[in-house]
């Protein structure tokens, strides 16, 4: 039994540091309903995204879905920004990744300007894909073409809330890169009928935002998000600064809608991907953590499918590892273009 006390609303600090000396965040949004905010401005140079992540009921399936303003990946927007500041609305993109059995798999992530897009509080347009938050769901439409091999995908994510959160987390020492866990428990549903791809699974939905590169403020980063027996979402965070200690998130998010600390143990190495042999790590972990199937081995980051003990409780999920040092080289950023085309 977790006895950890919970976090209390009104008094949050960041995750694990309890003598931090900063005032207490203050809550990111006034109403519930406004949870998901597509007109939140952005910084010169900066970012923001939502991520969304889903496996199948059977375990078979999974998906990610990024949506970026300032696409932090953007070979375009990194040679953008070493000639001038850079306006982040003209390196957006919809990045939606489907797993399947196997090798399987469908890759899109076409990068487009400020021409293309229109965004409000509840919706957001790029180009032929769409998001729209009704105060309840998440509804995606998704009309993109694969790569490296041309073939439309096209359908539709609805993402179905068990919780909504209202927190900001700072993840630097700056304060300049905030993370915001949006619904860390929710429900999926997945319908790509041109691909034969239709199924339903438990979800996560969070947000990134940065005022700043991300490489200014970050060496990289392991994050991971798992489901527990009970239906609580696990996250665990290891956030890399230049010249400082990481900093370490462990958080439970109840299905009852309560946030709780939980401690932050030391990290484990994990094996390296065997292509582009990225160092991965698992923050916290407990017990052998275990990668049942790599979906990403990307020259700067990789994704998996990871097993993992969490104060006490085994959970299935995803695993992130990201090298920003890695993604700086130009020879990284050449490569690129082949998986994220542009149209102006």
């Amino acid at each position: 039994m977790n006895s950890t006390p919970p976090v209390a609303p009104d008094d949050y600090r960041r995750a694990g540091a309890a003598d931090d000396p900063r005032p207490p965040l203050p809550r990111s949004y006034e109403r519930r309903d406004a949870a998901i905010d597509f007109a939140k401005p952005v910084a010169r140079n900066g970012y923001l995204w939502w991520y969304l992540d889903a496996i199948s009921d059977d375990g078979q399936q999974a998906l990610t879905l990024i949506i970026f303003v300032g696409s932090v990946f953007s070979p375009y927007y990194a040679r953008a920004r070493r000639r001038e500041m850079r306006d982040a609305e003209q390196h957006c993109a919809f990045n939606t990744i489907l797993y399947g059995p196997g090798s399987r798999k469908r890759w899109s992530m076409t990068e487009r300007s400020a021409q293309t897009l229109q965004r409000d509080r509840d919706s957001f347009h790029l180009g032929p894909s769409h998001a729209r938050w009704d105060g309840t769901q998440l509804s995606v439409a998704v009309d993109e073409l694969c790569v490296p091999f041309p073939r439309r995908m096209r359908g539709s994510i609805r993402l179905t809330p068990s919780t909504l959160t209202e927190h900001t987390l700072i993840l630097d020492t700056r304060g300049r890169h905030r993370w915001h866990p949006l619904a860390p428990i929710a429900r999926v549903d997945v319908d790509f009928p041109g691909l034969g791809v239709r199924w339903s699974g438990h979800g996560y939905l969070d947000s990134n935002e940065g005022q700043e590169p991300l490489a200014d403020g970050f060496l990289g980063w392991d994050w991971t998000r798992a489901r527990l027996p009970g239906g609580d979402c696990a996250i665990r965070y290891e956030a890399r600064e230049p010249m400082r200690q990481p900093h370490k998130l462990a958080l439970r998010f109840g299905a009852d809608g309560s946030i709780r600390n939980e401690p932050t143990s030391s990290s484990m190495r994990l094996p390296k991907t065997s292509v582009w042999q990225i160092s991965r790590r698992m923050p916290g972990a407990e017990g052998e953590p275990q990668i049942r199937k790599t979906l990403e081995d990307t020259p700067f980051y990789a994704r998996s499918i990871v097993e993992a003990d969490f104060a006490g409780e085994r959970g299935l999920g995803f695993h992130e590892s990201l090298c920003m040092q890695r993604f700086e080289k130009r020879w990284v950023q050449a490569l690129l273009p082949f998986r994220m085309p542009r149209f102006d």
